[in-house]
């Protein structure tokens, strides 16, 4: 595999950046996973949108254009033969000093890593998962706004060893009001009445690609969505769940908080939505090979 850092490819034994680096002494950078698939990377123009978005709440000043970091991207998949996979795209402060000073760090550093991933079992998308909900609360947008995707995942990583500690592979967390935020790497959608709803971005919830783009499949198939707080009794009672994410794509949810979900199977809306998605991932984005 070889590994893209500032312009340059390296064997992945040789693939290093400096211990000063900030975004290893406090994670200080920023991150975006991105999919590939039949040869094709999906959504990457809104998910260089995103990584520019972070980077300009955190002053941090990415050392290529936009059309730069897409080709770049795509650069990464060719050199690893890549066709179907999972692209980590990284920019930290770059090196400096022991200091937390960010003005110390000269110029940021760029990491691709592309290849594969499998996130959770196929079980999972066959029979649905169970997943709780954990003490771990969403950061408050006056601290470390969630819409940012920094390397600073703690409160993520609290929330999963919550969610492991109790069984489960994923975890619901709520934001400091009550209201359902999302999970600790995925977004959240619940059906009921005829309805998609999932917890509105002001919550606490990411501004997910996949999110959006189930929000878009669901409304071409006439399903109303709507975005609004949801409570954790809203999730119990509701007839479907599932979660989104770039790694994740569609995941079924069966149980949560040991209250069955519907008829404790994937639903009728959820595989529609599945079926549509991987439809979609099939035909669509930014060719790698010509």
């Amino acid at each position: 595999m070889k590994i893209y850092i500032d312009g340059k490819y390296y064997n992945e034994a040789d693939a290093k950046i400096s211990v000063f680096d900030h975004g290893l002494l406090y994670g200080d950078g920023i991150f975006e996973g991105i999919r590939a698939y039949n040869g094709r990377v999906f959504k990457l123009k809104e998910h260089i949108d995103r990584l520019f978005a972070s980077a300009r709440s955190l002053l941090l000043n990415i050392p290529l254009s936009h059309a730069e970091v897409m080709k770049a991207v795509v650069g990464a998949c060719r050199q690893n033969k890549l066709r179907d996979g999972y692209i980590r795209l990284v920019v930290t402060r770059g090196p400096g000093t022991l200091g937390l000073n960010p003005n110390r760090c000269k110029r940021p550093c760029m990491i691709i890593i592309a290849d594969k991933i499998r996130l959770y079992p196929a079980e999972f998308y066959e029979r649905g998962m169970e997943i709780v909900t954990v003490p771990t609360v969403r950061n408050l947008h006056s601290a470390l706004n969630p819409a940012i995707k920094t390397l600073n995942y703690l409160n993520n990583i609290m929330a999963k060893i919550e969610a492991n500690n109790a069984g489960c592979e994923e975890a619901i967390m709520l934001n400091p009001e009550g209201f359902v935020a999302e999970c600790t790497g995925d977004n959240l959608f619940i059906v009921g009445e005829g309805r998609l709803l999932t917890p509105p971005l002001w919550a606490g919830a990411l501004y997910g690609i996949t999110r959006k783009v189930v929000m878009e499949l669901a409304a071409a198939e006439g399903i109303e969505v709507r975005e609004t707080n949801l409570t954790r009794h809203e999730l119990f009672n509701a007839e479907e769940c599932f979660l989104t994410g770039t790694a994740a794509e569609i995941v079924p949810l069966v149980k949560i908080d040991g209250r069955i979900i519907g008829n404790g199977k994937p639903g009728p809306v959820t595989l529609r939505l599945e079926e549509r998605y991987r439809a979609l991932t099939k035909t669509s984005g930014e060719p790698i090979y010509d």
